[in-house]
């Protein structure tokens, strides 16, 4: 379930952009959702969304919210990705050589065509 958190979170671009803008340092709530045309609760959402993966963690100081990147659902994710890949490749490279020994048998059945005699003047 935690991945599939992460895949959630990671879905809506306006949520990779508040990851994008954690991944250079810590910011207030209120400086997160600035560049953005929509409400500070819209704002909120995505980034009370961004907790529930694990993805962004909370300080409070006082008034103030600061919110940071957790970078662990994003340890668990490249491995995810990578035993996939290692899966898939595997999978695709034995596709590749049936296909290739297929293509030889195939070529192995068809007579080759015998060579032009040249006539002598």
């Amino acid at each position: 379930m935690p991945l599939d958190d992460t895949l959630i979170a990671l879905a809506d671009d306006t949520r990779r952009s508040i990851l994008r803008r954690l991944a250079s340092g810590e910011a207030r709530v209120t400086e997160v959702a600035e560049p953005f045309g929509i409400s500070l609760n819209s704002v909120s959402k995505h980034i009370r969304l961004l907790e529930r993966a694990g993805l962004v963690r909370r300080r409070v100081s006082g008034r103030d919210h600061f919110l940071s990147l957790e970078p662990g659902p994003f340890d668990e994710l490249t491995r995810w990705m990578q035993s996939t890949r290692a899966f898939w490749s595997s999978r695709l490279d034995n596709l590749e050589a049936a296909l290739r020994t297929e293509d030889a048998i195939e070529k192995a059945r068809k007579p080759s065509p015998s060579p032009k005699k040249r006539r002598s003047k």
